[in-house]
């Protein structure tokens, strides 16, 4: 089983959020793999940077969601099971304008009415991080988000 820690901004500016664009066609938060030797806590305003070209703040850790991925729902053919270790931040926008990623996999980022989330085709991190912000869990960890229709593993 392969397996991965990531950190995810959950940026909130009124009733919108900051989505990226993934080149699969997903919406997702802006976020990624922490790299050896680096801490969460600066992977994900180093993430917010490279992604959406936004200076993010970290407010407070919001909590941390753990995984398993099948391989039968995996995008990448012929991988084994997959867990994926998310560590969750709330991030404020402290400067810059949202742009695609320079020679990378976002192509867009965009504010989002919190109202049309749900009909967009997106990656589960979205809601794992929205329920984060909205219920505030004392143990940081909300229940498995279901993965279906316009509600993705990637």
């Amino acid at each position: 089983m392969s397996r991965r820690l990531a950190a995810y901004a959950l940026c909130l500016e009124g009733d919108r959020v900051l989505l990226v664009h993934h080149r699969s066609g997903n919406w997702t938060l802006p976020g990624g793999g922490v790299e050896a030797g680096e801490d969460p806590f600066d992977a994900v305003t180093r993430e917010v940077a490279e992604e959406t070209g936004l200076a993010g703040v970290v407010e407070r850790l919001l909590g941390v969601d753990s995984r398993v991925i099948p391989a039968a729902q995996r995008a990448v053919a012929g991988g084994g099971d997959h867990q994926n270790v998310g560590v969750f931040y709330e991030v404020r926008v402290g400067g810059g304008r949202p742009r695609p990623e320079p020679n990378g996999d976002t192509t867009a980022s965009e504010w989002v009415p919190l109202s049309e989330v749900g009909g967009l085709r997106r990656s589960s991190l979205v809601d794992v991080g929205l329920a984060l912000v909205r219920e505030r869990p004392a143990t940081g960890h909300v229940p498995p988000v279901t993965v279906d229709g316009r509600l993705l593993h990637h």
